[in-house]
């Protein structure tokens, strides 16, 4: 395409780029400029409050890599997108089978049923299951107690041994409409021919799972699966509703611990590090990018690989 030609597609459609003038400024603004300013900071000892920061260099990355909360913070944010993603992407792709089936009258139904969590605000969803699953007189614990389950309240959110583990419950149940949705995309490129020839041929259920649906759900399944875990390790409104990284640090993930040293206190002593806040999130940033990027690698061999299966 010649410049000239490019120029007057642009005066053609000069109301169409002006109106896209606001977006581009939110976006300069909220996603650009911070992204920038952070990699800035990092190489600063400031408060992010007083005026004076000290030039430190590379010393915030120095500090970063002996600090040992960092490293739990950083152990806990992959242990949780770790056991998140494989029980996530299995329940959701057992239910986009199930309501897949055009024999299912009400799967329109429960696909919304099953969404609503996704589209409703982060922040209500914890602090609700924040007081569902509360020690004290909580619905959770009452139920139990009323089926003689237990006898004394549970701590799901008060004690360090199950409050991570019920805290991937509800991120799981929170977002298991989003990957279901993938998959559903996913199952409905498969021709309906393909079961139908199986199925004359006798084959059941379980076999046209595994011979017709599993490969041709493989280069999707690669994608969705490494979607699903970069949105695991983004934890942070859902966590800090719920938790608030307690009790005693056990769910602090890398978000959270970020915020601590960026605007928090430990103890009575305020911390408001901007600087080594910015560096923390810096190497969380760059193990972020290097997911998007074996996503990208990963999706483009599945597809040649599928393009040379198709060709021979």
């Amino acid at each position: 395409m010649s410049r000239s030609s490019l120029t007057q597609r642009i005066r053609a459609a000069w109301a169409v780029y002006l109106l896209m003038v606001p977006g581009f400024i939110l976006i300069v603004m909220f996603s650009f400029y911070p992204l920038v300013m952070s990699w800035y900071y990092a190489f600063f000892d400031w408060s992010g409050v007083d005026a004076a920061k000290y030039f430190v260099g590379l010393q915030n990355f120095r500090e970063l890599m002996a600090d040992e909360y960092f490293w739990n913070a950083f152990a806990r944010s992959l242990w949780f997108a770790g056991v998140a993603t494989p029980i996530e992407l299995f329940l959701s792709l057992l239910l986009a089978i199930v309501l897949n089936d055009r024999a299912l009258r009400l799967a329109p139904l429960f696909r919304t049923l099953f969404f609503i969590p996704v589209v409703t605000t982060t922040a209500i969803v914890s602090i609700v299951m924040s007081m569902v699953f509360s020690s004290f007189n909580g619905p959770a614990n009452q139920a139990l107690r009323a089926l003689g389950a237990i006898e004394e309240p549970i701590g799901f959110l008060a004690d360090t041994r199950t409050v991570m583990w019920t805290a991937i419950g509800l991120f799981v149940w929170k977002w298991l409409g989003q990957p279901m949705i993938y998959w559903l995309a996913g199952l409905q490129t498969i021709p309906n021919e393909l079961y139908e020839a199986a199925q004359v041929d006798g084959a059941g259920w379980w076999r046209r799972t595994i011979s017709i649906t599993a490969p041709m759900l493989t280069p999707f399944a690669v994608v969705i699966a490494l979607i699903v875990l970069v949105g695991n390790m983004q934890v942070f409104a859902f966590m800090q509703a719920l938790t608030h990284g307690g009790p005693y640090f056990s769910t602090e993930v890398m978000e959270l611990y970020i915020y601590r040293m960026a605007f928090g206190a430990q103890g009575q002593v305020s911390i408001q590090r901007l600087g080594y806040a910015s560096a923390a999130g810096v190497l969380f940033g760059i193990l972020l990018i290097i997911l998007a990027v074996a996503q990208i690698f990963t999706a483009r061999k599945f597809r040649r690989g599928a393009g040379l299966a198709g060709a021979s």
